[in-house]
């Protein structure tokens, strides 16, 4: 879950959002820069990363018990923290839902290898649909995004795509295909989204409701 505050405001009830920003860019590999963690034994473990296109504060508990915040541009790690601490309370009822990873190591060794052997036939179907050439494909554990795209057309993957429903495994990658003619997020890349998948919005809807399951 997470939580957002727009960076100038006083001190006020916080607005409740989705696991995954609200922007067109949930799936986005994105650059912040991280700024060292908090450490108080009163409180659950907190880390700061600063995100040049967020426009407020926001507060996430990940899966790990670890506490997020995201640190806009133009605001302070001292705000940031104030932030957090002033919303312990919807962190410790966040942390209390949390539940232990019903996969076992087996389990998930073998759908990594069902990944690695199923993820790369796809992607290349969808691209050579939409006529386009991917010139390398990785199979990662990323922690936080589901993947990502480079400029030299090499495409990495979060082996937990194969968890998903189709229709939601093929969004992202045609996310990430897409990417390869417009490397950013605005309008003109969205419309490519929809043209190649209609779907999209359901798809990043199941994400934000099923996703943080999954990680």
């Amino acid at each position: 879950m997470q939580l957002g505050l727009p960076f100038t405001a006083a001190p006020v009830a916080p607005t409740r959002v989705v696991i995954a920003p609200t922007s067109e860019s949930a799936l986005a590999p994105t650059r912040v820069s991280s700024v060292a963690p908090t450490s108080d034994s009163e409180i659950p473990p907190i880390y700061f990363v600063r995100h040049r296109l967020a426009r407020r504060y926001l507060l996430r508990v990940d899966h790990d018990g670890r506490v997020r915040v995201t640190i806009p541009r133009g605001g302070s790690k001292r705000e940031a923290d104030a932030f957090a601490r002033r919303h312990l309370d919807w962190v410790s009822r966040q942390r209390e839902r949390l539940t232990p990873s019903t996969v076992g190591l087996e389990e998930r060794r073998s759908l990594r290898m069902k990944a690695r052997a199923e993820l790369p036939v796809r992607l290349r179907e969808l691209a050579a649909a939409q006529g386009l050439t991917v010139t390398r494909i990785s199979i990662r554990n990323q922690r936080t995004r589901w993947g990502s795209c480079g400029r030299d057309g090499h495409i990495s993957l979060n082996w937990r795509l194969v968890l998903m429903p189709p229709a939601v495994r093929d969004y992202v990658l045609v996310h990430e295909l897409m990417h390869l003619r417009r490397l950013d997020h605005s309008p003109a890349y969205w419309r490519l989204v929809a043209a190649a998948c209609p779907g999209y919005r359901e798809a990043r809807q199941w994400l934000r409701t099923n996703g943080p399951a999954l990680r």
